[in-house]
């Protein structure tokens, strides 16, 4: 699963939810549907990955999650609040659709995001890091939680 990286696999499960729900006739969740509700949510899981990728940009670091090294640890804007804003953005981006459709089988699609980066992503990746970058990054991962 590592291969693959992380916002495929996130629009793979938005395709297969999708590919189902049409199947099943898109069946709605009763009062959840909102396209307004939806494209919020979707224009707000932008944010902090884009400043993610921003500061690793100028922090000159790593963005691919499978690279052997990072050059940096970096604890600044998002990072601040969550170890993971990258996969937080996929996480809200594949809820936004999900409310904007308000088809049931659409919220599967961010447990499945969520669990491939909670389960598969994150440890392979925080197990880099505490190698690479030892109790730098024990402490950061003690005052700083992995989602929110």
């Amino acid at each position: 699963m590592l291969k693959l990286p992380p916002p495929i696999w996130a629009l793979l499960f938005l395709i297969l939810t999708a590919g189902a729900s049409y199947l099943a006739g898109w069946p709605a969740v009763p009062r959840v549907h909102s396209l307004s509700v939806g494209i919020g949510l979707i224009a707000l899981s932008f944010i902090a990955p884009v400043w993610a990728l921003i500061l690793f940009r100028r922090e000159g670091t790593q963005v691919n999650p499978t690279s052997e090294t990072n050059n940096k640890l970096v604890t600044a804007g998002p990072f601040q609040f969550t170890r993971n804003p990258m996969y937080l953005g996929l996480v809200v981006l594949s809820l936004g659709v999900a409310v904007a459709t308000g088809a049931i089988l659409m919220f599967v699609a961010p447990l499945l995001v969520f669990a491939t980066a909670n389960w598969v992503h994150i440890p392979f990746e925080e197990a880099k890091m505490r190698r690479q970058f030892g109790p730098a990054f024990d402490d950061y991962a003690r005052n700083v939680r992995r989602w929110l």
